[in-house]
């Protein structure tokens, strides 16, 4: 047998090893909660999907051996229905067992939203939140295609139903009926917040022109609860379900059934072969396979 061959076995046969114990641990292995704990819902990145959020809230609603969670919230915000999704869930669970949310280094807008649903906030002093606002932007290139010759020929229902379109002439009609929702969705982000913060509506105006305040400013105002990481997070977690000796475990998200076999590392790897099999990947990629 050449070398080339004996090679190929012995890649082959490690192959199947850890496809072995990659399956084995996948059948066998249970994770059994032991005693109360303390559940870390981690809300990264610009918040424009919440069907995971919203189902783990739930399960983690229903779970007996969770005593609290914690919302670590490290977002600049997102899109308007999402967040009041989420901020409603939020509201339904708290009913249920006590939610703290955990500012990171952003939780501004719709991060914020979010978080007053919480039943206690705590945020780092250098933690970027405010910017309570509604924002929409558009643009025109009606200037652009008049100088390539280029006509745009819309047929409509109705005089706004090409609301805002780039390629005519801005209706202050158009721009009126967009200030009107933008105006509505405003109101109902100042109702959140105070709500969930006890700040009178006029109180609270003169902060909500967008602006943002650190972690520390934020406390002063009445936006936040207190000062403190996510391991203050925690401890106030414990107090608010009485729980002392409740662990803290971070909730992760699934993998895909094929990384829960093979493994990422030996998926990803498969991956990549039959994307060069396909010819979806040039040759020179092959000096990074790994």
């Amino acid at each position: 047998m050449s070398k080339f061959k004996k090679f190929l076995t012995m890649l082959g046969a490690v192959f199947l090893l850890i496809i072995f114990f990659n399956l084995f641990n996948f059948v066998f292995r249970r994770e059994i909660p032991a005693g109360s704990r303390i559940a870390i819902l981690k809300v990264t990145g610009v918040i424009t999907d919440t069907d995971y959020y919203v189902r783990k809230l739930k399960d983690l609603a229903k779970d007996k051996s969770v005593k609290a969670i914690v919302l670590r919230v490290d977002s600049p915000g997102g899109s308007v229905v999402p967040c009041q999704e989420l901020y409603d869930e939020i509201l339904r669970v708290k009913k249920k067992k006590p939610v703290v949310a955990s500012m990171g280094s952003v939780a501004a807008s719709g991060g914020l939203y979010i978080s007053v649903a919480a039943t206690r906030i705590v945020a780092d002093p250098a933690t970027i939140t405010g910017s309570i606002g509604v924002i929409m932007q558009t643009m025109n290139f009606r200037k652009i295609a008049d100088r390539l010759g280029v006509q745009v020929v819309t047929i409509k229902s109705g005089p706004h139903k090409d609301l805002l379109n780039p390629f005519k002439k801005v209706d202050p009609g158009d721009v009126k009926i967009v200030q009107s929702v933008i105006n509505d969705v405003y109101q109902q982000f100042l109702e959140a917040v105070s709500k969930g913060r006890h700040i009178p509506v006029e109180k609270l105006k003169p902060l909500a022109d967008g602006r943002i305040f650190s972690g520390r400013q934020a406390l002063k105002l009445g936006l936040v609860d207190e000062l403190g990481d996510l391991h203050k997070a925690v401890s106030v977690a414990r107090q608010l379900s009485h729980s002392p000796d409740a662990k803290p475990f971070e909730v992760k998200k699934e993998q895909p059934f094929i990384d829960k076999i093979l493994g990422s590392d030996v998926s990803l790897f498969f991956d990549k072969i039959s994307s060069i099999l396909k010819g979806e990947v040039e040759k020179k990629d092959l000096m990074y396979l790994y």
